[in-house]
């Protein structure tokens, strides 16, 4: 996906003045975002995959079985942004960067070691408490469950099961810190793709075992049983934690890691990373904890589906947050974190600029389609056997409301470390622990009213304000971020956004009554939706000199013109 590259910053022709270092550090970025991007594509799709099966097996409000496993899932997964792949990666990759650059190779892998094993006895202690004290987890996040024995009971289980994923998935995220440092970017990223097949083909296969071992009927005997069959999915879980770490092991050694086992609390690098870990435990994880304060609400409300309902809508969303949020952060941090080491402002400045300005770019006009196109696109992917119509309406109207603060959520992501690339935890930590209050005040305050939409809508408004204390605190703290240059690109994005979702609405509502709603037709209204939406945004937004998607597509005629060449 190197069309991306451009939209940060893109090498200058022969002919041309060489490109300044900051250009040549943003065009970097964009060329690592774009491969990070193909890879975490690849991720979501099959992770969707996997939502589709868990949908078609276990629905939504036909039993209580998933319900009882998104909850059970929510522990280690909180755990994992926690002290894995968000507080964990953003401070280990700041200090092992600035290792490399200062110490050297040998500092920073012995670095590496003394992170590794501590993690596995930390997280290892961790791991066997929450197993000993599931009721009480259970009972702390979804209160509401203790009314219904019996799916109190399950997600006990399933919780006990999946702990063991927080140990594996932290290994991983260490990995794959190691080889982003290294300029390492597409395994890492696909690593996730392992977890998601080995998560599918492991879990289907214990379902199986667990529900009669009917190899003949799989798919009926997993409907019959539903209750059964969720555990077999919880084993696979783990084999997909397993995977996740393993595809990278090989690119880890040729990258110069060796295991050693060695351990010390008190070496300062360990400390160092520690130190920017703690408060970055609660400044990296504010959405995964407002996302678990709404499956508690969502807990006390009546009847199945409502934790599911959320569940699948903010999975469909985390799509373009992975693709493109999560793709550009990966490729920021090392960047601004050597940036940061070396005391070149500058190119702190332009590179995180320009990330947030690609981040907008691709994420509001997304936003705006879920909105749209949201029921199509549910019933398109789910809806059918155990999925119902009710579960569309349903899963549709909270995507509606995670959307909103879709542009957020994936800005975070690349704001947030660059506090840390700062060594200052301290700011995003602060910020989170008010995004969490404000959360749990406006759930009580909707959850009544809207129920489930209430919880998802809070969520996205807390995300769009961090985001800006995020944004205004961190222009102050390094005098400027092109700020006049991107809030001028934000309002041309806004303006060519609403009138792709204009034309995507009256396309999709016309089509709707034109050829009806069965399957064939929902995939032709969402491919043609889709494609006249993009079409509009792409003829909109370069009639308004959004200068981002310019270079773009100057870029994508440089290198497609370079490639026939050769």
């Amino acid at each position: 996906m190197e069309n991306t590259s451009a939209i940060i910053g893109e090498e200058t022709p022969a002919q041309e003045a060489p490109p300044s270092q900051p250009t040549k550090k943003s065009a970097s970025v964009a060329r690592s975002a774009g491969i990070v991007s193909l890879a975490v594509m690849a991720s979501r799709i099959l992770g969707l995959v996997r939502e589709i099966v868990f949908a078609k097996l276990f629905g939504a409000s036909a039993s209580y079985a998933n319900d009882a496993y998104v909850i059970a899932f929510r522990i280690p997964n909180l755990l994992r942004d926690l002290f894995a792949e968000g507080a964990l990666s953003s401070a280990f990759v700041t200090v092992f960067s600035d290792y490399l650059v200062t110490k050297g190779e040998k500092e920073a892998f012995r670095l590496s070691n003394l992170i590794a094993n501590a993690l596995l006895l930390t997280l290892g202690i961790l791991v066997i408490l929450g197993m000993v004290f599931a009721p009480e987890l259970v009972g702390l996040i979804a209160h509401g469950f203790q009314a219904e024995p019996e799916k109190f009971a399950l997600t006990v289980k399933l919780t006990r099961i999946m702990m063991p994923f927080i140990l594996l998935v932290a290994i991983a995220a260490k990995a794959m810190g190691i080889l982003n440092s290294r300029g390492h970017f597409g395994m890492p990223a696909l690593s996730a793709s392992f977890f998601n097949v080995g998560s599918i083909l492991g879990g289907l296969f214990f379902a199986v075992i667990m529900t009669g071992r009917d190899f003949a009927h799989p798919v009926k005997t997993i409907l019959d049983h539903p209750t059964e069959g969720i555990i077999g999915m919880a084993y696979g879980v783990l084999i997909g934690g397993f995977l996740q770490f393993a595809v990278q092991w090989p690119t880890l050694r040729k990258a110069g890691f060796r295991y050693r086992p060695m351990l010390s609390f008190t070496d300062p690098g360990v400390q160092r990373v520690f130190k920017l870990m703690g408060p970055a435990v609660i400044g990296a994880a504010a959405v995964q904890i407002n996302v678990l304060v709404n499956s508690n609400f969502a807990s006390s409300i009546a009847g199945n589906g409502a934790i599911s309902w959320l569940s699948y809508a903010f999975r469909l969303m985390q799509f373009p947050i992975g693709v493109f949020g999560v793709a550009i952060a990966t490729a920021t941090l090392p960047a601004i974190a050597k940036s940061a080491a070396l005391d070149d402002l500058d190119s702190f400045r332009h590179t995180l600029a320009s990330s947030v300005r690609l981040t907008f770019l691709l994420t509001i006009p997304s936003a705006v389609g879920l909105i749209v196109l949201g029921r199509p696109i549910i019933a398109l992917i789910y809806e059918g056997s155990k999925f119902n119509r009710e579960d569309t309406t349903h899963t549709a109207a909270a995507l509606a409301c995670y959307a909103i603060g879709l542009a957020g959520y994936s800005a975070i992501k690349i704001l947030a470390p660059a506090f840390y690339a700062l060594n200052d935890a301290r700011t995003p930590m602060l910020i989170s622990l008010l995004s969490i209050a404000t959360n749990f005040l406006m759930n009580w305050m909707l959850v009544g009213v809207l129920q489930e939409q209430g919880l998802a809508l809070s969520t996205s408004t807390v995300a769009l304000l961090n985001f800006a204390l995020l944004y205004f605190i961190l222009q102050k703290r390094v005098k400027g971020i092109e700020g006049r240059q991107t809030f001028v690109a934000v309002v041309k994005i806004l303006l060519a956004s609403a009138a792709m979702g204009a034309v995507c609405w009256a396309v999709s509502a016309g089509l709707y009554q034109w050829v009806g709603d069965h399957r064939l037709a929902r995939m032709l209204n969402v491919l043609i939706s889709v494609s006249t939406g993009a079409g509009v945004f792409y003829v909109a937004a370069w009639l308004m000199g959004v200068e981002e998607l310019k270079s773009a597509v100057n870029t994508i005629g440089a290198r497609f013109k370079r490639w026939v060449k050769k």
